[in-house]
């Protein structure tokens, strides 16, 4: 049977778009570990210390500001992983609102990492609070404004459809829990199911989900989370999904390393992007960077950390339009 490929611009063409344009497949985590932030922001907050969880979000937001000044230049993607500021309650989550605000006023494309899946109903109102719109007395309002987010696919088709609806409905994306970079997730992402193991089933379904959602420069809105620390494994699920762009976690501080990544790539040079976040954000505490620049140089410790992270991973895209 012949399938209908929808050609129009999604989201993984905005994506290429800003890859391109940054000449960076790099994915900066706004994760905050709030013993990390430099003191020289939290001092500025101090008057706010008698109400803990406002004074938190003012940090955070202060810290993701900066970071996304220092780093505009070099990157074009930032992901948020919301249990780091969902700690910090209702005001930990209206950190988290401004700092998207504050990135796609920056022209950064967002990424949500909340790996949300649930039952149709429920899938639904997670679906549109995230990636679609909510109607209250006839007005649609947007609560977040992610450009995708993640997703587990663990319930099945039904409690995917509502996010793959609205990825088509509004030009959004969802990247799928695959392959993750935890040690763990052998326990249950490779169990064999029949001749297969689980995440490799997972990969055919994205595909197949993903066929319908095809844009412009051959790439789907529907992508896969799959983990640096399992290179073996990359191989493999780029040849089960060759449309699907990948989210790699696991760079830097999980140990991962570029020539882990090369096979992420397709041909083209596309088909990755890759993400670090306490490598990037803290790289002002490695006692070498310590030792010779001081603490007080955070920000140009996070471009450094970055600019080695282009060079290192537009070896492998070479081969591609970058």
């Amino acid at each position: 049977m012949t399938t209908t490929v929808n050609r129009k611009a999604n989201f993984s063409d905005k994506l290429i778009n800003i890859i391109q344009k940054k000449n960076s497949c790099v994915v900066v985590g706004l994760d905050p570990y709030f013993d990390l932030i430099p003191d020289t922001i939290k001092q500025n907050f101090l008057k706010l210390h008698d109400n803990v969880f406002k004074y938190a979000a003012n940090v955070i937001l202060e810290f993701n500001k900066e970071i996304i000044d220092s780093l505009e230049h070099l990157i074009g993607i930032v992901k948020l992983q919301i249990a780091f500021y969902e700690l910090y309650g209702w005001q930990g989550i209206w950190a988290y609102t401004e700092t998207i605000h504050y990135a796609k006023q920056k022209g950064l494309i967002v990424i949500g990492d909340v790996k949300r899946g649930d039952v149709p109903s429920t899938a639904t109102a997670y679906a549109n609070a995230h990636i679609g719109k909510v109607l209250i007395n006839n007005y649609s309002a947007t609560a977040f404004q992610s450009d995708a987010i993640t997703v587990n696919p663990l319930l099945g088709t039904d409690s995917m459809l509502p996010f793959i609806k609205n990825a088509e409905t509004y030009d959004k994306g969802i990247f799928i829990l695959t392959k993750t970079s935890n040690p763990s997730s052998v326990e249950f992402q490779d169990i064999l199911c029949g001749s297969k193991k689980l995440h490799r089933i997972i990969a055919e379904k994205i595909h197949e989900w993903g066929s319908q959602l095809i844009g412009t420069h051959g790439y789907s809105s529907i992508g896969a989370v799959v983990g640096a620390t399992y290179p073996e494994d990359i191989s493999a699920l780029r040849k089960i999904m060759p449309n699907a762009y990948l989210l790699i976690p696991g760079y830097g501080t999980q140990g991962a390393t570029a020539e882990d990544l090369k096979n992420c790539f397709n041909p083209d040079g596309y088909g990755a992007i890759i993400n670090a976040s306490r490598s990037v954000l803290y790289a002002y505490t490695n006692q070498s960077w310590k030792d010779k620049y001081g603490t007080h140089t955070w920000k140009e410790a996070a471009q450094n950390a970055v600019i080695k992270m282009n060079e290192d991973l537009n070896k492998f895209m070479s081969a591609g339009n970058l």
